[in-house]
């Protein structure tokens, strides 16, 4: 190791700045001092300020000089090379020149600034002094380094935050990448300085130190990076000069210079030796680190190694482009860290972009190929990206590469939830399927020799694709995955063309699933190109566009509405039997700009649409195509267009012939007591159609409310009337109210018809209420949404307007059961094992769940607005360990937005949960011991999760959680005598053991008040029982003594109180608690009398009197003494909670 001389440093701290990385050099006389520009040191030390970069040293001695210094140093000026490129001052070229001009001057001292450079960007507050260097082995200065490294912190300034380090990093790599860059004409081949940078670059990184392994391990690698720029440039030189030789060499003997040919030759075999010069070095860092830190323990290393090596690959192919290379980067394609296998998959991504690149890696491809299509699925979402672009990068170079299920497994990405992934699965689809043959394509002719659109074949072979993909419920994803890849998705020509027209000659006609499918893919193409973002579950639904997508969205709807207010009509007379391709249809009108209908003067076509959908709705009663119509409907009446009017007349033409088809039909039904099939079918389909009408528009005007009630009152009765007569009447009772109060808000209805709506009300919730037994699933769901929806809209929000005040409805205790033992019976149902096996089984309780979940949100949203009573909860609260996979997400907001309500309550909410589980964990145990057992540890899990739920502010909590014992020793403790079993325990003690989860949640000084409310309650001689069924109360007693102020057998006197604190009284007086508030825990009767100490309490019991008399004085004493343990501040309920425990209430 070469031996370097110069000036000995030492590090002296900054006591008066905070900025690391700030360090005073105090310069001492060193034995080895022989360079020309060191000064003579006076004996002992002086703090100095090191010489800026490219300016000689100051010799001067003088006064003026030290004060000049202290100046500096007292202003943060820069002093070293680390804080130049910290501070990034002057730019990268300035700092290295001004180094190269120092080592130019003495190459020791700047070697040394360099060394120093590294060792402080790594963190490290120890200096390396020239003594040092010039007597130790690197390996035995990096050690003196460790020794000195202060690790209590672990930052550094590569992961620092801050303004200070925001840009130390690139800083420092521009300073590396510049520093090789200026020196690569001379100073890089003296065999000096690159071989102790990298000498001491590779000892660093193998430091158990991860600062210096990091640090070091960035240098290196941007050093040897730095290093395949020049050897790039010196071998772009030797061609130069080997063409400029050869070009000498080619002319006459008499034109010939014999003297540039021997010039050329010698710069030619300069150039050759100064590459195998670099080659060298490159080696040796290769070898020497990145071989040891590709596979480092710690992530960021391993990244950084992966993403020089593929920057390698690309710009110095002829030495890294090969197995011996490429291997790391394959065999870290596993790596467990999803920013290294990105930074693996992004480097090969640039080589196989390079044609010439990728030939050479074939080899690697049929190794490694069957990793990358598995990464498509990484977990890691800009991952999976990557390796879907690499997999289509892949197929671009060879298609033969990849099998068929390999591409499989990409294309069902399509339909993946992230967009980046389904659209990076798009362009791979997109070019394995979908990549028009113009020669091929424009053959297809149609009768009288016109071509078929180029998309064509595209459009069927998506279609078929979507076929055979059996997601027939994502042609939106679809679609989307392919929006900004293929414009074929866009082309409204060529698809209606292919549902429209006869086929070609030679071309096969689409069937029935592919025409099914084709319909459904271009519904969801207008609806993307009409609202201008993802399908729903994809991306943001709230995205706002610009400007540019605006007038893109508006240009996309103009052409789509042209084109389809002409041939939508057409497609409805062909299809209009299919109920499936129907509903997709009329969904078409909904996204037209509906001036265009005036504008380009295509009334007629109007005219068309609405003749085809009353046809439509005389047809269908499917509620996806009734629904659908209704809407198109809606749509086109939503604003004042000018087409408004007729589209009006039409609309209540057919509401006119509705509501005589109901009228007639309902006569016909009520005019016998068996009424025949023809009978029933025509009312039902009647009913369907005005419900579903009724959903989206007013038809108060028709008066078929009474008509309607009058089928739901003979629910109860119905004998075997189809199900789902009634239910469409409920639905459409719910709806006709609805409009009537939307109607009241309109204007100001007089008393007569506030009167009616409340009476109508009255009877439809009377009704439902009885309905929520019946034996049809489909009625009772239908009366609870109706009874749910009627409470919120007549709850007492009415009541801020004294008009619509008595329309306010309050639901009686027999409505609220109801309404809690429904949701028992239809949401927490068990699962029949026997249906798991059924086909379609898994998408049949996919459905029923979201209706559960629904029917659950429904009750819950009358919890959360507080329409009826909390303990109502309790049902569900009870179910949230249980079904936390189904429901738990809506039980814990409602848990949560219950506490906004109401701590106490929501507190006794969830001991009675608690307390059912309880009871009926008591009614298995006869014959059922071992499953009774499993119930209880069940229990203490779910009030261990309650007791999560209160947080960590014990102050904030301290009501609810003593309300929630003082339930719970109620419960426990009553009755107080088992009649089964004389002398025994309470029948429900075991509660205590439930109840000891919630003890941690008390404050020491209510654990004491808890624990003498319980005594209380018990008989002294209870105390005294230590049999195992009195282990439950032995048990709560003990938890309520850890950590209290009380023993078993005597309290301990209580800690005199702390002092308040700065502002605790103007708290205290802002929240209506007083300082006499201590005394407001005790009864009235044994409040104690003031003392120049505050409020004191004492004993309730006489025998303790005398204890309390010593506590006093105890107090008095240690007046100044701190509790960290008890509280200032008290809310007025916890006081009036524990007070009542304490009196024995």
């Amino acid at each position: 190791m070469p031996a370097l001389r110069g000036k000995t440093a030492k590090l002296i701290p900054d006591d008066q700045s905070s900025t690391q990385g700030s360090e005073y050099l105090q310069s001492t006389t060193s034995s080895h001092g022989d360079h020309s520009d060191e000064s003579d040191n006076e004996e002992g030390s002086r703090i100095k300020k090191k010489p800026v970069r490219g300016q000689p040293a100051k010799r001067g001695r003088g006064r003026g000089r030290q004060k000049a210094e202290t100046e500096s140093i007292a202003s943060n000026e820069p002093v070293t090379l680390f804080e130049i490129v910290r501070q990034g001052k002057g730019g990268a070229a300035t700092i290295v020149d001004d180094w190269i001009e120092t080592y130019k001057t003495n190459r020791d001292t700047a070697l040394l600034d360099l060394i120093n450079f590294i060792i402080q960007s790594s963190g490290c507050k120890g200096v390396v002094t020239t003594d040092m260097y010039a007597t130790l082995e690197h390996s035995d200065i990096i050690r003196r380094m460790t020794e000195e490294f202060d690790e209590e912190s672990g930052d550094y300034p590569l992961i620092m935050t801050g303004i200070m380090y925001k840009k130390f990093k690139t800083n420092f790599c521009d300073f590396i990448s510049v520093l090789v860059r200026q020196c690569q004409y001379s100073i890089l081949y003296d065999q000096y300085m690159m071989d102790n940078i990298i000498s001491l670059l590779t000892g660093l990184s193998d430091s158990q130190v991860r600062a210096f392994r990091h640090t070091s391990t960035l240098a290196a690698m941007k050093l040897m990076t730095a290093l395949v720029n020049v050897a790039l440039n010196l071998s772009v030189n030797l061609d130069n000069t080997q063409r400029q030789h050869d070009a000498e060499r080619q002319k006459q003997t008499s034109k010939r210079a014999s003297e540039r040919i021997e010039m050329l030759l010698g710069k030619r075999q300069e150039i050759i030796e100064n590459i195998e010069e670099i080659q060298q070095m490159m080696n040796n860092i290769f070898k020497g680190i990145f071989v040891h830190r590709y596979r480092d323990t710690q992530p960021e290393i391993r990244a950084i190694c992966m993403g020089e090596i593929g920057v390698w690959m690309k710009n110095y192919s002829e030495m890294f482009l090969s197995d011996s290379y490429l291997k790391y980067v394959g065999w870290t394609l596993h790596d467990k860290v999803g920013d290294v296998r990105l930074k693996c998959l992004v480097g090969l991504q640039n080589l196989y972009l390079v044609s010439d690149l990728a030939l050479k890696l074939e080899l690697f491809t049929n190794r490694f190929k069957d990793r990358i299509v598995a990464m498509t699925l990484d977990k890691e979402t800009d991952v999976a990206v990557q390796a879907i672009k690499v997999v289509t990068l892949i197929l671009k170079f060879n298609e033969d590469i990849l099998s068929a299920e390999d591409c499989e497994n990409v294309y069902q990405l399509v339909y993946s939830a992230s967009r980046a992934v389904a659209q990076a699965a798009g362009e791979f689809l997109n070019e394995r399927l979908f990549k028009r043959d113009d020669t091929e394509t424009g053959k297809s002719k149609r009768a009288a020799s016109k071509r078929r659109s180029a998309n064509a074949p595209l459009i069927k072979d998506l279609v078929q694709f979507f076929i055979e993909s059996e997601l027939h419920e994502h042609a939106a994803y679809l679609v989307d995955a392919l929006w900004e890849v293929n414009e074929m998705v866009k082309d409204w020509d060529c698809m209606t063309e292919l549902l429209l027209e006869e086929p070609g000659r030679g071309e096969e006609p689409l069937d029935d699933r592919q025409e099914t499918a084709l319909i459904e893919i271009m519904v969801c193409a207008v609806r993307q190109a009409a609202q201008g973002h993802a399908p729903v579950g994809r991306g943001s639904s709230k995205k706002i566009l610009s400007a540019k997508e605006k007038k893109a969205v508006q240009d996309d709807k103009m052409k789509l509405s042209e084109h389809f207010i002409v041939k939508l009509p057409d497609l409805l007379s062909k299809y209009g039997i299919d109920s499936d391709k129907v509903a997709n249809l009329l969904e078409i009108p909904q996204h037209f700009d509906v001036e265009i209908y005036t504008t380009s003067r295509l009334e007629k076509h109007l005219d068309s649409l609405l003749r085809q959908m009353r046809d439509i709705v005389e047809k269908h009663t499917e509620t996806e195509v009734l629904d659908a119509c209704s809407k198109t409907y809606e749509s086109l009446l939503c604003d004042q267009y000018n087409t408004t009017p007729k589209v009006e007349v039409a609309r209540t033409t057919l509401f006119d012939s509705l509501a005589e088809r109901l009228t007639r039909s309902y006569e016909s039904f009520e005019a016998t007591d068996e009424p025949h099939d023809n009978v029933i079918y025509a009312l039902s389909s009647s009913l369907k159609r005005i419900t579903t009408f009724y959903s989206c528009h007013d038809l108060t005007g028709w008066n078929l409310y009474e008509m309607i009630f009058l089928l739901i009152k003979q629910a109860p009765k119905r004998g075997d009337v189809p199900e789902d007569i009634y239910a469409s009447s409920i639905a459409c009772a719910h709806y006709a109210i609805m409009w009537y109060v939307n109607k009241l808000e309109d204007k100001n209805p007089d008393q007569d018809e506030i009167n009616r709506l409340k009476k109508r009300v009255t009877e439809l919730i009377h009704f439902c209420a009885i309905l929520l037994i019946d034996r049809n699933e489909t009625i009772k769901q239908e009366a609870f949404t109706t009874i749910g929806d009627l409470l919120v809209v007549f709850s007492k929000q009415l009541g801020s307007d004294l008009t619509y005040s008595s329309l306010i409805y309050v639901a009686n205790e027999n409505l609220q059961l109801r309404i809690a033992d429904f949701i028992q019976e239809e949401v927490f149902v068990e699962e029949d094992d026997d249906d798991d096996d059924d086909e379609g089984d898994d998408s049949h309780k996919i459905e029923v769940l979201h209706k559960r979940r629904n029917l659950l949100a429904s009750f819950c949203k009358l919890i959360v607005f507080n329409i009826i009573d909390m303990r109502n909860a309790a049902g569900i609260f009870k179910h949230y360990m249980k079904y936390y996979n189904d429901y738990g997400d809506i039980i814990k907001l409602t848990l949560a937005k219950s506490r906004e309500i109401n701590k106490i309550s929501c507190a006794k909410t969830l001991g009675l949960s608690l307390s059912q589980l309880f009871l009926e964990m008591r009614e298995m145990e006869y014959g059922q011991e071992g499953k009774a057992v499993n119930q209880m540890n069940a229990i203490k899990e779910l009030a261990r999760r309650f007791s999560l739920t209160f947080g960590l502010d014990q102050i904030k909590t301290r009501d609810a959680v003593a309300a929630l014992h003082k339930e719970g020793i109620m419960f426990s403790l009553t009755p107080l005598e088992d009649r089964q079993n004389p002398g025994g325990p309470p029948p429900n003690i075991g509660y205590l053991d439930v109840l000891s989860e919630f003890t941690t949640k008390l404050m020491k000084l209510d654990k004491k008040t808890v624990l003498v409310y319980l005594d209380r309650q018990l008989r002294p001689e209870m105390l005294e029982n230590t049999g195992d069924e009195w282990s439950a109360l032995r048990a709560y007693r003990n938890s309520l003594m850890q950590g209290g102020d009380t023993s078993s057998d005597v309290s301990r006197p209580p800690r005199p109180p702390k002092r308040p604190k700065p502002g605790i009284k103007r708290k205290m007086a802002l929240s209506g608690v007083t300082d006499d508030a201590e005394s407001r825990w005790v009864s009235k009767e044994d409040q104690p009398h003031a003392t120049r100490s505050g409020w004191k309490r004492r004993r309730t019991t006489d025998e303790d009197i005398s204890q309390g008399k010593q506590q006093h004085q105890q107090e008095e004493e240690s007046e100044e003494e701190s509790n960290d343990e008890e509280e200032e501040f008290q809310e007025g309920q916890a006081i009036r909670v524990l007070e009542d425990m304490q009196m024995g209430f």
